[in-house]
């Protein structure tokens, strides 16, 4: 059952973030090797970790254009689902690039700098494949790139057996795990083939875990180096992201998700419990947390949970997340509420409150935060699918200095200067270089700016 705590009882090292990468010793070992060995080690860990260990990486654009054909034609509704939400992001993301203005701007008589934005030329995305292979992953990592205006965009995902094999790993007990099928064609979840090719990517790579960062990262014989790697995944994945950061870009390090929820007595205590139980049931490590003035409203929320967990398909981890990790606090003032949001900078941030008292609070006192969801109807996972916001976002308080993966992460903005003969601003600039080169002891640097008068 979720704990209920009043204010006073919350430790304060619970505020802290909390760490899930702890796997860097394991990871240098795999990127020494990827480096060295390219294909050759990718294969080795395919073999080790995954059910299929194909013969090749790249999957045939014929294979993705085949999964989505069949996706539309078994489940249509889910489909226009994929097609729907990639359609919410793209225009989401679009309208972020075109925040970022060129300019250039006269800055003293006769200077002129100026900014100008760039996409990367090749984004790297990475997509899991575990327990819930994440179809909504493919939207939220290729769509902005592609917004961007990225050249070209190659993803990543653990292998699957490709049909055409089925029925001969089937007949050698292969393609399960701890028994791969190898030597196959490279083939992945036909979930995910289907969604990367609705939203354009059609460089699809049959290769998962820590060895696919590190092939984005360093290049191998088959995957492409490329320039920004974006993406979820493990304790192994978050690690080798960390530790090929500089060598390229990253969107972020991740961990599991959290949902902190503030809740007056407008809220429905069926539909709160649902969206704490929606995170529950990613992981056992998940930590739903919902914070109220009324104690009363607290207790039905804790009952409605038990009463929703006992028919929930995922009840299993959803049970484990809500006992160990689940909090549902009392304060004094829902003022006392959202300082505790801000402290604790929560991934996912939901007023649950009649609308204009969620937007009042939400302009004067909530800034910490991955993605905020305002009013009864803004649900949660209304942005995990489809609903133009991206749901890749910082987690262990992380939200603190950073948002969420957006189409920023593909773009880079860069500076110039231009310069007129004999202006009073390049005079002025350059008297003022040389004196501050003098100052740190620069001479070259003093000596470049005064040749120029």
């Amino acid at each position: 059952m979720i704990k209920i705590l009043n204010a006073n009882e919350v430790e304060p090292d619970w505020f802290t973030g909390r760490n899930f990468t702890d796997a860097n010793e394991v990871v240098q070992e795999v990127i020494k090797d990827v480096i060295e060995n390219g294909d050759a080690a990718l294969k080795k860990y395919g073999a080790k970790f995954d059910v299929s260990a194909p013969a090749s990486f790249l999957i045939a654009e014929s294979d993705l254009k085949a999964a989505a054909e069949k996706l539309k034609k078994d489940h249509p509704e889910t489909y226009d689902a994929v097609c729907y939400s990639h359609e919410l992001a793209f225009k989401f993301a679009s309208r972020q690039k075109d925040s970022f203005d060129d300019f250039e701007m006269e800055i003293a008589p006769g200077m002129f700098t100026g900014q100008k934005t760039i996409p990367v030329e090749r984004a790297g995305v990475y997509v899991p494949a575990g327990r819930f292979p994440l179809v909504s992953t493919v939207v939220m990592t290729v769509t902005p790139a592609a917004a961007a205006g990225v050249d070209e965009i190659v993803m990543c995902t653990p292998p699957r057996v490709h049909p055409d094999d089925k029925a001969k790993a089937d007949a050698a007990g292969l393609g399960v795990p701890g028994k791969p099928f190898a030597g196959g064609k490279p083939y992945a979840d036909e979930g995910i083939m289907a969604a990367a090719y609705i939203c354009g990517c059609k460089k699809v790579y049959a290769c998962g875990g820590s060895q696919a960062i590190a092939g984005m990262a360093y290049g191998t014989e088959s995957i492409p180096q490329v320039d920004v790697i974006v993406g979820p995944g493990n304790k192994f994945v978050a690690a080798c992201k960390k530790a090929v950061y500089g060598k390229v870009g990253i969107d972020m390090v991740a961990g599991p998700t959290e949902v902190f929820i503030i809740a007056d007595s407008s809220a429905d205590p069926a539909w709160v419990a649902a969206d704490l139980l929606a995170q529950a049931e990613h992981d056992v490590v998940a930590q739903p947390v919902m914070v109220t003035t009324d104690r009363g409203f607290a207790e039905r929320v804790s009952a409605e949970i038990e009463k929703q967990l006992e028919t929930l398909a995922t009840a299993a981890t959803a049970r484990i997340s809500i006992d160990n990790l689940g909090r549902i606090i009392i304060v004094d003032s829902v003022e006392q509420a959202c300082e505790f949001a801000n402290r604790k900078a929560p991934e996912h941030l939901e007023l649950a409150m009649e609308e204009g008292e969620a937007r009042a609070r939400a302009e004067k006192l909530c800034r910490n935060y991955g993605s905020l969801f305002i009013g009864h109807y803004s649900a949660e996972v209304f942005g995990d699918y489809a609903a133009g916001l991206n749901h890749t976002l910082p987690t262990s308080g992380a939200a603190h200095y950073s948002g969420g993966l957006s189409v920023r992460v593909f773009l880079k903005t860069v500076t110039t200067l231009r310069a007129v003969k004999g202006s009073e601003g390049m005079k002025k600039s350059a008297a003022a270089a040389g004196a501050l080169g003098d100052a740190e002891g620069l001479a070259a640097h003093a000596a470049a700016a005064r040749i120029r008068l």
